[in-house]
């Protein structure tokens, strides 16, 4: 899943962080995980964090022993319809066609 397109006329390495931050909404990453998930040098992850924090794109939680960053919630994309149990159009002609 991808940030919400009002979130995406960023700086890349920005979009990126916030396109694998929704992908995790739920759980969010550590700087690490992100590192690894976005494939940049650790200044320029630093550099993007620092600018979406300054920005309220993102929400650093503090637990125990490590820090998990999450998108905010206005950059989640509302979930597609096609996720609340109804339907697809595939599926629908996928039962009528005689195999």
């Amino acid at each position: 899943m991808k940030a919400k397109r009002e979130y995406r006329d960023r700086a890349e390495t920005e979009v990126a962080v916030l396109d694998a931050l929704v992908d995790r909404a739920d759980d969010g990453m550590t700087v690490f995980e992100l590192r690894a998930a976005v494939e940049v040098d650790i200044d320029d992850l630093e550099q993007a964090l620092s600018t979406l924090k300054e920005d309220d794109l993102i929400v650093v939680e503090s637990g125990g022993d490590r820090a998990v960053i999450k998108p905010d919630e206005r950059v989640v994309p509302d979930a597609p319809v096609g996720d609340e149990g109804e339907q697809s159009i595939g599926d629908w002609i996928r039962e009528r066609m005689p195999f």
